[in-house]
């Protein structure tokens, strides 16, 4: 058994359960061993909030899953379309990316249609009643899967995967749940740092492209932005394309 997924509960007959992570499979994560699970989450939103994307947000949290949640052996974040069709964004292995790639198996409903309605989305046994063959065929017996974000159109989940049946019990799903709100603050906040980083850019580009109209065409600040405007507008192209080509174009010699 992986020593870096288990967390055991220490139980004393006066004292409440307390959650403890036995070791950790990843070193860099920085759980050392005995750490409590308040601990271990708190290393664990650090170790988020020092990626440098949102995809490596996501790929971290696709690790960091498998070294926390009780009994799970891979994990994926996939986003799910409102035609119950899915596509993973992050994932430990092929496996699970065999098992989240692709929509719902015919004439039947997905266990992860459940997620539209509630936060929460379980399998047992892929073996069992619920007959997801997709999964057992994988060797994959058990699924937990919890939502990170939601709206009209799209869900994001986190889910993890077992190989043996009912893998998954409720301390996998407190942590589970401590651990997608850690996830989902994360990744919004790496998500507004590449916009606004991404809006610096573009805003620097359009300065540039403005300066060199305004010398081509002797026309000051706001007419050269004015004519930018226009030429986008009639051309059907975004403004920060456009002034990247106009830069583009006079840095050519």
């Amino acid at each position: 058994m992986c020593c870096g997924a288990l967390l055991r509960t220490a139980v004393r007959s006066c004292s409440p359960k307390r959650f403890v992570v036995v070791s950790s499979q990843f070193s860099d994560c920085g759980f050392p061993h005995g750490v409590d699970l308040a601990e271990a989450l708190t290393a664990a939103a650090r170790r988020l909030h020092e990626t440098a994307s949102a995809d490596s947000t996501l790929d971290a949290a696709v690790r960091l899953t498998v070294d926390l949640l009780p009994g799970a052996e891979h994990a994926a974040i996939s986003v799910i379309e409102r035609d119950n069709r899915r596509r993973p964004l992050a994932w430990t292995d092929e496996v699970v990316r065999a098992a989240e790639d692709g929509g719902p198996p015919a004439g039947r409903q997905p266990y992860w249609q459940r997620l539209w309605n509630a936060p929460v989305a379980e399998v047992a046994d892929s073996e069992g009643d619920e007959g997801e063959d997709t999964l057992s065929g994988l060797g994959l017996r058990s699924v937990l899967s919890l939502r990170l974000r939601v709206d009209r159109r799209r869900l994001t989940v986190l889910t993890a995967y077992a190989r043996k049946p009912r893998a998954f019990d409720e301390a996998a799903l407190r942590v589970g749940r401590l651990f997608t709100t850690h996830v989902g603050i994360a990744l919004d906040s790496a998500t507004v740092r590449e916009q606004l980083t991404e809006a610096m850019r573009t805003r620097d580009l359009i300065g540039q492209a403005t300066g060199i109209l305004m010398e081509r065409m002797d026309l000051d600040a706001a007419g050269a932005f004015e004519s930018m405007v226009r030429a986008s507008q009639r051309e059907n192209v975004k403004l920060r394309d456009l002034a990247l080509r106009i830069v583009a174009t006079h840095e050519k010699p």
